[in-house]
């Protein structure tokens, strides 16, 4: 376990933003996350738990302690002649883990290649990426409950799994830490996922793609359209895709013929937000230290220097102005800590 006070947060949140924390805390087992969770420090001080910082924006300084684990390791605990589950630790990189799978042959997380941050924040966001969900590979996640240091599983049907979303980021945010997190994958049986729109467009030849092809092919597009957080400071997607009624979709497309959508059911259809934010002029504009990024305008992007609240005033911009034109309300990806 390593304990850090006045920990500068610069290299734990991909936006680039310079801010401390009282206290930063890694732990590298179960044993020490629920001796930590016993500690006066946690008794008596506010917390939270990171991961990668990918999906985080910070507007000051958090007074009080941060946790991130170390849990390590990727173990097959189950498996049949062509499935198997592999258990692994929350602290494992999420591409990583990714590589790991594709490098055995095993399929199902391929489409998610690229993604930053690490393998605890996976069930809670329920990330997605080019027509796949994690949640389709998920089968379990154990976690300790922050309240009575307790350990518990919860089946992928008890995760209430929804679009970037869980019942981790509603009902129980905060309540639970993630340690380990189960998936299964197919080894034989595999078919390529390469309907969406890039993805089918990058594998010319679908129908003999290998794993690895389809890694390529996402790492690729990803290079293509998203910037290095290293060089300009960003969260990847900062809004959501907005899903709204095929009623209102209807109105909309009256007056914008144009408008694209996924259909997500015979009653709702999802909108692309960066077409939207496109549409508004947004694409590629700076406003001070911050910019919307000029290949994807999901992306918003710290040109160097800027603090939280230049990011979030860029944001309520963006919102104010898809609202509107367009009569939608985007919603932030990015869990925003106000400190």
């Amino acid at each position: 376990m390593k304990t850090f006070e006045n920990y500068s947060l610069l290299n734990n949140n991909t936006f680039g933003v310079d801010v401390k924390a009282n206290y930063f805390i890694e732990y590298d087992s179960v044993d020490e996350l629920q001796s930590l969770l016993r500690s006066d420090l946690l008794q008596e001080s506010k917390f939270m738990h990171i991961g990668g910082g990918s999906n985080l924006l910070f507007i000051n300084d958090y007074q009080g302690v941060i946790l991130h684990s170390q849990i390590k390791g990727i173990d097959a605990v189950e498996g049949t002649r062509s499935k198997v589950v592999l258990r692994a630790g929350a602290g494992e990189r999420w591409d990583d883990f990714v590589e790991y799978c594709v490098s055995k042959n095993y399929g199902g997380v391929e489409n998610l290649s690229g993604i930053p941050g690490e393998v605890g924040a996976t069930p809670v966001q329920n990330i997605g990426a080019y027509g796949a969900e994690v949640r389709n590979s998920i089968v379990a996640v154990e976690c300790v409950n922050t309240k009575t240091g307790e350990e518990r599983i919860f089946t992928a049907k008890e995760c209430q799994f929804g679009y970037r979303d869980s019942i981790f980021k509603r009902e129980l945010k905060g309540k639970y830490i993630v340690t380990y997190v189960h998936y299964q994958l197919c080894k034989t049986g595999w078919t390529p996922n390469v309907d969406y729109g890039s993805l089918k467009t990058e594998i010319h030849d679908a129908e003999h793609a290998t794993l690895k092809d389809v890694r390529n092919a996402v790492l690729t597009i990803r290079s293509r359209k998203l910037p290095e957080p290293k060089v300009l400071g960003n969260a990847g997607s900062f809004f959501m895709n907005p899903v709204v009624s095929t009623a209102k979709y209807g109105e909309i497309k009256l007056k914008f013929p144009d408008i694209p959508c996924y259909i997500v059911s015979d009653t709702e259809v999802k909108v692309p937000a960066g077409w939207l934010i496109e549409q508004c002029g947004w694409k590629g504009k700076s406003v001070g230290k911050v910019a919307v990024h000029g290949s994807q305008a999901l992306v918003l992007i710290n040109k160097g220097g800027a603090n939280g609240l230049d990011i979030i005033n860029l944001s309520d911009s963006i919102r104010a102005s898809v609202r509107d034109k367009f009569g939608i309300d985007l919603t932030p990806e990015v869990n925003i800590i106000f400190g």
